[in-house]
């Protein structure tokens, strides 16, 4: 038996908001608006750490800050462009804060306690070749930037066709998307990805987590693309290998 509309009960009910925006859970509003302002407030240091060192310094260690800045920049837009374009799916996770964790967080404090050390013990050191140093820091600042870019603006064109993780059953809102970046990137998030951690190493002027983050990120995607390529392949038959062969993915041996 159905309570009355203007009953005790069935206004509780309309009133109550679902579970999973509750303190605690999935989609919890209070979760959400912590990490978010945690992640305004680390950028904003960042940049006015940046600035300030580049001002009343002469160090090197300006590159700290800036890194910590574009980690996040790239955290608060994987959460914003899912919440907006992917709306039925996103969640606190949706931050990625703590994918693949810990080796996703050590391998970030690797990289400032490598560009802390050499900052402190070598600050004149240059580890470029011929002198290019000015060079790699400016090709590093355009990686992460295009990187960015490119990664962003791939999860707004796919919109409900992206998703964090890897699906295993098609659903009905998951399409082929083959337009815009799609249409001379295989995989555009994931080519953004893997040149904005390349790049960020650049930036650092860390020879050492520069070449590990290749290694790493390399071994990753390419997993990735081969395990996730062959369910696409289940979902959209012949049009996904025609897609294949037609664009590439521009991470080098990556998905050919």
């Amino acid at each position: 038996m159905e309570s009355p509309p203007d009953s005790p009960v069935a206004q509780s009910a309309q009133m109550s908001p679902e579970k999973a925006y509750l303190p605690g859970q999935s989609k919890s509003l209070e979760g959400i608006a912590i990490r978010s302002f945690c992640l305004g407030i680390t950028l904003a240091l960042s940049v006015v750490a940046v600035i300030l060192t580049l001002i009343f310094t002469s160090s090197p260690l300006w590159r700290l800050p800036f890194f910590i800045g574009a980690l996040s920049t790239f955290h608060f837009l994987e959460f914003w462009t899912t919440a907006k374009y992917n709306t039925p799916v996103v969640t606190i996770g949706s931050f990625l804060l703590t994918a693949n964790w810990p080796a996703y967080a050590i391998a970030h404090t690797t990289a400032l306690l490598e560009c802390l050390v050499t900052g402190l013990l070598f600050p004149n050191r240059s580890w470029a070749p011929f002198y290019s140093g000015h060079i790699i820091l400016l090709l590093g600042f355009i990686l992460v930037l295009v990187g960015q870019f490119v990664r962003s603006a791939a999860m707004v064109q796919a919109g409900q066709s992206f998703n964090h993780t890897v699906q295993h059953r098609k659903k009905d809102t998951h399409v082929l998307v083959t337009t815009g970046l799609y249409s001379f990137l295989r995989h555009p998030a994931y080519f953004g990805f893997f040149y904005w951690g390349i790049g960020t190493q650049m930036v650092l002027g860390n020879p050492i987590c520069f070449i590990a983050y290749t290694i790493v990120l390399w071994q990753f995607f390419s997993k990735r693309v081969r395990h996730e390529e062959a369910l696409l392949i289940r979902f959209f038959e012949d049009d996904y290998i025609q897609y294949k062969k037609r664009v590439g993915t521009l991470i080098p041996f990556v998905g050919n």
